[in-house]
């Protein structure tokens, strides 16, 4: 052949033709084809909807997950795992190895400041910080034996329960609901994280790193403003709603030219479809965060207009109409900085003034659920990054502990009433049924239908899922 017609190029100083680059490439037309194939694919992902429904892998106890996270540490010898021990010595040398990877040095055992008693049927103790807590034991499923992997500073720790991993960039638990499953309401996001903190890990913790950004949590205030004043900005619709759809219309269009000019681009995919979700949300969102809308007696039974539950019983109370509006997965935070359980002084002042703010609205979103049918298709997970030490820090403060600490589900598949592993008599490490957060994660995907093990992303060359290559689903405490 001619190179004059056929075309030529240099490739270490020789002349090579058309048919000759063609035939020297590894697979010739045939990966031609195979690019070809790729980008109908890639052009078949783009035009279909990322947060369509889509099926589990399994018939899933829950449909939806409220997840209560309480930032700082809550104290479990404190709370839900009862230590007459640490009665009994008060004041003394711990007579067992302290770990070997704390925090900040402690010194002797440090009593528990509150009393604890016996509640429901199931006769489990609750500190008398969290009475209204207490009162719904019996829909309460607790765990005793979280261990978080020594991941002793709030913020990896916060990374570590959020998605998986306190030292890599990881989509966290929300975004994988997300991506498995979809959300069947398309008029709201399927992710919401209310007054997240945006110290230690920040936008990490509702974000979706490698998996595409459709699926990561939106924000809705933050935890240094409260939560009163939150609203979702420019959310109100335009004067002319038709005008509206037709500037949307043609700067999708001018979008997707662009696209098909320069290649995928996951990150213009996923602007394009905030700008469609945003239109949708005009109609729908605000009426759905309008809390006068909820009866008196409803909004009394969270604690809304009085001191000092009304914050969190707002955020509490917009969850359950989140929920009930079709969200997939809600993220309710008590947040740094003005909301905050790092008790390394002052425990009593510290926990008993927190408790006060998170109790009724927790209990009463409890009853809320469980009265309107909810419950069942609901999983609620109540949540710390870690716990505290037995031993004093100072001589009225607990450092951080994440040894052994205690969170607890309710609904959505999980048995009520039960306590599940176990601390040893001084509560600093797991004596029996030890929980890792791999082990964690894969029971709450496991209660959505999905299977740890399959639900993977391609990404950099490999298969992630968020429990890594770890994780055993929680049998024992499934209904």
């Amino acid at each position: 052949m001619n190179p004059s017609r056929s075309g030529s190029g240099a490739l270490g100083g020789l002349s090579l033709t058309r048919r000759s680059a063609l035939r020297q490439a590894a697979c010739g037309f045939g990966q031609l084809a195979l690019f070809g194939l790729i980008a109908g694919e890639a052009r078949t992902a783009t035009a279909t909807n990322p947060l369509a429904p889509k099926q589990p892998h399994f018939s899933p106890r829950a449909k939806q997950v409220l997840f209560l996270f309480m930032h700082g540490g809550v104290s479990h010898v404190d709370s839900f795992d009862y230590k007459p021990k640490l009665a009994e010595m008060n004041g003394k040398p711990l007579p067992i190895p302290k770990p070997k990877f704390e925090f900040a040095p402690t010194g002797n055992l440090l009593a528990s400041p509150w009393k604890f008693s016996k509640y429901g049927q199931s006769g489990i103790e609750v500190s008398e910080l969290f009475p209204e807590i207490g009162s719904m034991i019996d829909d309460i499923c607790l765990i005793r034996s979280i261990n978080g992997a020594d991941q002793v500073s709030h913020g990896p720790a916060l990374l570590n329960f959020n998605t998986g991993s306190g030292v890599f960039a990881r989509p966290s638990i929300g975004a994988w609901a997300l991506y498995g499953l979809g959300t069947e309401n398309q008029n709201l996001p399927g992710f919401i994280s209310l007054s997240p903190s945006l110290y230690h890990g920040g936008a990490q913790n509702y974000g979706s790193a490698f998996l595409p950004a459709s699926f990561q949590g939106t924000r809705i205030g933050d935890g240094g403003t409260p939560f009163q004043q939150a609203v979702l900005s420019n959310l109100q619709p335009g004067d002319d709603r038709t005008l509206q759809r037709l500037q949307l219309d043609l700067l999708a269009q001018r979008n997707r030219e662009h696209l098909t000019r320069t290649g995928d681009d996951p990150r213009l995919e996923a602007r394009i479809a905030a700008f469609e979700m945003s239109f949708q949300m005009q109609m729908e969102a605000p009426a759905v965060m309008d809390l006068a809308r909820e009866t008196d007696a409803t909004r009394k039974l969270y604690g809304v207009g009085e001191e000092p539950t009304d914050e969190y019983a707002r955020q509490c109370l917009l969850a359950r109409r989140m929920i009930e509006a079709g969200v997939r997965f809600v993220q309710v935070n008590y947040s740094y900085p003005r909301n905050y359980w790092d008790a390394h002084g002052d425990l009593r002042n510290n926990h008993s003034s927190n408790a006060k703010k998170v109790d009724k609205p927790i209990a009463g979103l409890l009853k809320d659920l469980k009265n309107r049918g909810l419950l069942d298709e609901t999983l609620v997970i109540f949540g710390t990054e870690f716990g505290r030490t037995p031993a004093a820090q100072g001589t009225d403060g607990r450092d951080h502990h994440p040894h052994a600490f205690s969170i607890w589900l309710a609904g959505g598949g999980v048995k009520g009433g039960i306590a599940y592993g176990k601390t040893d008599e001084f509560g600093y490490y797991v004596e029996e049924n030890k929980v890792t957060m791999p082990d964690f994660h894969a029971t709450v995907l496991h209660l959505l239908g999905l299977d740890h093990t399959r639900l993977t992303y391609r990404h950099a060359g490999r298969d992630y899922r968020l429990t890594d290559v770890h994780g055993e689903v929680l049998d024992a405490i499934l209904a």
